[in-house]
């Protein structure tokens, strides 16, 4: 099933599927370690009327959305042949490793019944099902999952009354599905221990009057000992599981709200994609300062892997909307995550783990019989200039100046050197779709962009030599991506050239590319009035543009990543739509130029999950949510795009301050 919802606090993600079933759960980093194995599930249920119906069978009529303007779901569920309804308010706490589920019960039926619901749980401790114990622990009435230093301890209760029923006992082995299924006649067997792979199940049972309703409160802490999560367990049970529930809600109301956005012309439901989105991008951040690109694991059942890492691209794109949204302490956490991860380097890989160690990667070492650099050179390029937007905003010179010889003028010294010398342009990389090697437009285009601004940060801090050379830099490259990549008889630039080794002189490809269009535009290689972007632009639109109902812009031509039908050149993609809609907004004199780019913003709402998530891609034929959501890159972009219209607005003279960051 789909991740319907995501919460989290930077130490966990939980993720919440259509049917209000937990999928993932991370810790201890955000994106690293899922304890669900992004196989298993916890469930929830009911027993009434001698019947346990969970809310993943047929029967249930779920809407799963968040709560407005705050980091809370908001979900209904009602079965009307058993009259009951469930409604969820979930959290994971801002304050500590808690998640915590608010169920209020009530009974449609014009009878008194006795209803009982369950919650059921399935763990991959460490990823792994091997010497997994699960346990009633009596002491705290509580279940209690551990192995090694992952634990968590789950209780609930229902006004005020402890669960009444439990079980542990195992799943997918042994030949047992598992500890849901001893649910079936409304009684658990109370098992107190079990290990090996691991299950349990709690219920709680009471009467409830015709029509009337109850409140349960369901939590779930976790940590590295049991000593820790008991230590939790009390914090809920002294402080009250409403009040943290509350206090969750005010804090992301408050994080959401602390910037006076007016969002002149945008309707509430950009705006809300747009609070939405922040708060997509933050639960992605970790603690430790990586930006992961997608908590979504049920990609892992269709490849090798998941989008669970630290692209430093996609990453410095989230900071960038994560700073000019307001928000400059996660910003600077990536920062000081990417001077990390650097270390003695003077390049940034393919991708991160959150743990700041290396991540997995397709990228060889060799080529053609030669060595050759494993990397995608646009991260490097997007970490500087996603600083540069950095300090536009917060002014931290002395972060830059702590930084500058150990991030800042490595990265730049490389970019500058790592040059190839017939064409001027930097030596090949795999490109920014990490399917290319070669020079691509939109890399050559990201370095240009990266030495101007480490140009700006020498001079900042008077190292004059160096802000000359790396200006004169881009101004070589900048001159070689016209004279080498750009196809004047077509009106657009080169996708690549298509490099063998290092020889940059190979065969040019004419594939029409969204980014070989955005690059030049983005990082300033041409002005936005020249002629030569502006027919770019149209090339673009022209070939990517999807022609079916679904509509949106695909990445580039014959793109068959997921590709399902060959009615559109590729899958129209959320990130490449709003890169031309970034143009439009730049090209506008007025604000009647803008009104496409609203249609875009409102495509973009139209296209979204029911609660505001933004996948990678969609199906040109049905709309439909393809690869991983939410992509993080999706709503960063979304957030861009927004506060990129609110400054042509204040540019424009329409209003103050649109804008209140800057």
């Amino acid at each position: 099933m789909s991740r319907a919802l995501v919460l989290g606090n930077g130490q966990i993600l939980v993720n919440l599927d259509e049917r209000a079933q937990v999928r993932d759960f991370y810790f201890p980093h955000v994106g690293l370690e899922n304890q669900l194995g992004g196989r298993y599930v916890h469930r929830v249920g009911a027993f009434v009327d001698g019947e346990l119906a969970w809310t993943s069978d047929a029967g249930w009529q779920l809407e799963v959305n968040y709560e407005p303007e705050t980091f809370v779901s908001k979900i209904t569920a009602v079965h009307a042949r058993l009259a009951i309804s469930l409604i969820f308010t979930d959290v994971v706490y801002n304050e500590k490793n808690i998640f915590v589920r608010k169920v209020v019960v009530k009974n449609l039926s014009n009878q008194a019944r006795e209803i009982k619901i369950f919650f059921a749980h399935q763990f991959e401790l460490y990823e792994s099902h091997m010497a997994h114990t699960a346990y009633f622990d009596p002491a705290n009435h509580a279940l209690i999952h551990y192995r090694n230093q992952r634990a968590f301890l789950i209780n609930a209760k229902l006004e005020g009354n402890d669960f009444d029923d439990y079980s542990t006992g195992v799943f997918g082995s042994e030949g047992k599905e598992g500890t849901h299924v001893d649910a079936l006649d409304g009684q658990l067997s109370q098992n107190p221990i079990e290990h090996g792979r691991a299950d349990s199940a709690l219920g709680l049972t009471d009467s409830y009057q015709a029509g009337e309703e109850k409140i349960l409160y369901y939590w779930l802490t976790v940590g590295h000992s049991i000593t820790e999560v008991i230590a939790l367990n009390n914090y809920v049970i002294e402080n009250g599981a409403g009040h943290l529930v509350a206090t969750t809600r005010d804090f992301w109301k408050a994080w959401v709200t602390r910037q006076a956005w007016t969002f002149h012309g945008l309707d509430a439901s950009i705006v809300q994609l747009f609070q939405c989105s922040l708060f997509i991008i933050r639960a992605h951040a970790d603690s430790a300062g990586g930006i992961i690109a997608s908590s979504d694991s049920q990609i892992l059942q269709h490849g090798k892997d998941t989008y669970n890492y630290v692209w430093p691209r996609d990453a410095a794109v989230s900071a960038i909307a994560l700073a000019r949204a307001g928000d400059l302490t996660v910003a600077r956490r990536f920062f000081a995550f990417c001077h990390d991860v650097l270390g003695e380097g003077e390049y940034f890989m393919h991708k991160y783990s959150p743990d700041k160690s290396l991540g997995s990667s397709w990228h060889p070492w060799l080529r053609a019989g030669k060595p050759e650099l494993p990397i995608q050179e646009d991260e490097t390029a997007l970490v500087l200039i996603g600083l540069w937007q950095y300090y536009q905003v917060s002014k931290d010179i002395e972060f830059i100046e702590e930084i500058y010889n150990s991030l800042i003028k490595k990265t730049a010294d490389f970019m500058a050197t790592y040059r190839d010398e017939k064409t001027g342009l930097p030596k090949g990389s795999y490109n920014l779709w990490e399917e290319q090697f070669g020079v691509s437009t939109f890399t050559a285009s990201a370095v240009a962009g990266a030495l101007r601004v480490a140009s700006h940060f020498a001079e900042l801090l008077g190292k004059v030599k160096s802000a000359r050379i790396y200006d004169k830099t881009a101004s070589e490259i900048q001159t070689a991506i016209m004279r080498e990549l750009y196809d004047d008889k077509r009106g657009c630039f080169y996708q690549h050239l298509a490099s063998a080794g290092q020889d940059t002189s190979a065969k040019k490809s004419e594939i029409i590319d969204a980014s070989s269009f955005y690059g030049p535009m983005i990082f300033g290689i041409l002005p936005i009035g020249d002629e030569k972007l502006a027919r770019a632009f149209q090339v673009t639109q022209t070939a990517l543009t999807c022609k079916t109902a679904t509509g949106g812009v695909a990445r580039y031509q014959d793109d068959k990543y997921y590709k399902t039908s060959n009615l559109a050149t590729g899958n129209p993609w959320f990130v490449t739509t709003l890169w031309l809609a970034q143009y439009q907004i730049k090209l506008a004199k007025s604000e009647a130029d803008l009104q496409v780019v609203k249609e875009t913003l409102d495509w973009v709402v139209r296209h979204a999950s029911p609660a505001g998530l933004l996948a990678e891609q969609l199906d040109p034929a049905t709309g439909q949510a393809l690869s991983v959501s939410p992509l993080v890159w999706s709503h960063a972009e979304f957030v861009s795009t927004v506060i990129h219209y609110l400054d042509k607005l204040e540019e424009l003279g329409v209003c103050k301050a649109c804008n209140p960051v800057y």
